[in-house]
Parts: structure tokens; C-alpha cells; sequence
């Protein structure tokens, strides 16, 4: 494991998410999601960011956010070490046609994961089962639209942006099928 980044585990692990700064949430990320080793997400983050459609996004949402699961407050990796999922959302348009399956569609897709890996492109559930790879823990996807995730932020489910638009307006035409 990396050297840990993080100086007071315990408050960032035990305060109300909305009662920690951004450095904080991303510190709590970090150690949640990538056993504290910040080189790991780094390089998760940069290879989302390489992977996205021009002018589109990324977030973390869920327990790696909030340390507690949304439908029941048990805690992130509860039954062990990489057994709490990543849920990671594209936002754009670009990353909500790769999808077959929404809750709202053209709006919220379905999440990609193990469970259901035929409702996005083959290239997109490659892509996460190499995410998977890197940081040993299941992923999810979802693509939404922006607005969608602040209105899930008002209603209490917050999300952390890994990777702004601005990040990706260069990628070319091929970066999804890197």
C-alpha cells in the first residue's frame, strides 16, 4: 500500500459528508475506494478522463462518498476489504447513448455492472471491467444528464466530479475505444 495521505482517518471517516471540504471528501474517497494509496486513483482518474467523450464528465457517488450505504447506513467495505462497489456516472449526452437501458431515458441510464453487463456498449463494459482490474473492487456506471446529479445531491445523495468537462475537450473522436 502507498503512503497513506491521510493525517486524521477517523474524522474523515466519521463526519457528515456535507460537513467536509472537497480535500476531505477527496481524501475520504482515496482511502475508501483506493485502499489510502493516491497514485491508484490518480491513475483510475486519468484513465477515465483519457477514455470520455469530449466535453463530458465523471463523478463518485454512493458509500466511497458518503461512507455509508444509501439504503441501509452500513458502512463502505462492511463484509471486507474491496467488497463495496465504485459507483462511478458519465455525464454527457455522448455517454448516455452508450447505453440501452435507463431509468428515465435519455436522462438516467441503468447501472452497467456485473450483474447486468449486455445494457451499454461492449466497449464500455470493457472499459469497466478494466476499472475493476485496477482497483479490485466492482464498479458500476451510470451515464446521466448533469442536472440529474444535482438534484440527487439536493435530496441528500451526494457525488464527488473526478474528472471536469474541461478534462476531456480534447479527447478525440477515439478516445472511448482507447
Amino acid at each position: 500500500m502507498a503512503e497513506n495521505i491521510i493525517e486524521n482517518e477517523e474524522a474523515i471517516l466519521t463526519e457528515d459528508v456535507s460537513a467536509l471540504s472537497e480535500d476531505e471528501i477527496r481524501k475520504r474517497i482515496i482511502l475508501l475506494g483506493f485502499n489510502g494509496d493516491e497514485q491508484l486513483y490518480e491513475h483510475f482518474r486519468q484513465r477515465i478522463k483519457e477514455w470520455l467523450p469530449p466535453a463530458n464528465s465523471a463523478s463518485l457517488r454512493g458509500s466511497v462518498v458518503t461512507n455509508a450505504r444509501y439504503k441501509d447506513g452500513t458502512p463502505f467495505d462492511s463484509k471486507g476489504e474491496g467488497t463495496s462497489d465504485l459507483d462511478l456516472t458519465f455525464h454527457g449526452a455522448e455517454s448516455l447513448a452508450m447505453f440501452g437501458s435507463y431509468y428515465i431515458p435519455g436522462f438516467h441510464s441503468k447501472p452497467l455492472g456485473d450483474k447486468d453487463p449486455d445494457i451499454a456498449t461492449p466497449e464500455l463494459d470493457r472499459f469497466r471491467r478494466e476499472l475493476q482490474a485496477m482497483v479490485g473492487r466492482p464498479v458500476n456506471i451510470h451515464a446521466t444528464a448533469d442536472v440529474y446529479m444535482y438534484i440527487r445531491d439536493f435530496f441528500g445523495q451526494p457525488f464527488f466530479m473526478i474528472v471536469e468537462p474541461e478534462e476531456t475537450e480534447n479527447n478525440s473522436d477515439t478516445a472511448s475505444t482507447a
